[in-house]
């Protein structure tokens, strides 16, 4: 890997009358993100220009919204996105996040959540975004039993729903921890918590639980969901497959491609194929490869 070469080769990519864009690509998508840091750097200082003022003006639309994506630092391109996409994001995220936000807009994530939501799903999200849930392995299983208990009493044992005992347990135990309670709460309500919380819950708070145990369980099932459901059918979720497919690449696309093929009995590959066209197409069966 050249930097520099690299850098060079992007120029050339964008400099005269039209741009290549299967050069760039080519070029891009065979780098990772460190890298394609590096290259930004080397960019300005051996051209002196700024590659993504570059990128923007030769470039256009979800192709470009995908390829300068792809060079923006990972923490803060999911950044940019909940700020972009306030209303509508489902999954949980880094404590970084909240410094990265403080630094970049000055303000913090809690101050965003509390504006733009509110109720019980507000909640649920404050205490994501607190960044303090267990981390480790450890399952008490008289606990784990307790909480399934506690669950069970919180929802399908009573008129009505404490959907604060929903919040305590979810947001805040360890996912070896909570796959017990899961497992416990079948056995004690003879339904999975996921039919549970559907029937207990609606709306916005409903969808957040819900990806808090699809993530617990298996997180690259539960982005394979995402990406089916932004293709499928009529039109196309633009953000939900540009966010997934730039933020996954290098974390978990294989697995998410292999739970894709035995959830839904088709390649992801063939799904961007038939949905997708043009460049930005082209870009995002790149990162398909992972």
């Amino acid at each position: 890997f050249s930097a520099e070469q690299e850098a060079q080769a992007l120029r050339k990519a964008m400099k005269g009358f039209g741009t290549d864009e299967d050069a760039i690509i080519e070029i891009l998508t065979k780098l990772n993100v460190s890298q394609r840091q590096q290259v930004l750097i080397t960019y300005k200082s051996s051209i002196g220009r700024d590659l993504i003022d570059d990128l923007k003006s030769e470039l256009s639309g979800n192709f470009e919204r995908v390829i300068i994506g792809m060079m923006t630092p990972t923490t803060m391109y999911d950044v940019h996105e909940l700020r972009r996409a306030m209303k509508v994001w489902k999954s949980s995220f880094y404590m970084s996040y909240v410094w990265v936000l403080l630094l970049e807009y000055g303000r913090t994530l809690e101050e965003d959540i509390v504006s733009d939501t509110s109720s019980m799903f507000r909640r649920v999200l404050v205490s994501l975004a607190t960044g303090n849930r267990d981390e480790g392995t450890y399952v008490d299983g008289a606990l784990a039993q307790q909480d399934a208990q506690c669950l069970y009493e919180a929802g399908e044992k009573k008129w009505g729903t404490d959907e604060v005992q929903f919040l305590t347990i979810l947001c805040t135990r360890n996912r070896f921890h909570l796959l017990r309670v899961f497992d416990a709460y079948r056995e004690i309500a003879n339904k999975d918590i996921t039919e549970s919380i559907k029937s207990e819950m609606s709306g916005d708070l409903e969808d957040a639980l819900l990806a808090v145990v699809k993530c617990m369980r298996n997180k690259p099932a539960y982005f394979a969901e995402r990406l089916y459901k932004s293709m499928k059918g009529l039109g196309t979720d633009d953000n939900t497959l540009i966010r997934v497919m730039v933020s996954r690449c290098e974390i978990d696309m294989l697995e998410i491609r292999r739970e894709f093929l035995s959830m839904y009995g088709k390649s992801l590959y063939s799904f961007i194929q038939g949905d997708c066209s043009g460049d930005y197409r082209k870009v995002l069966l790149r990162l398909c490869g992972g």
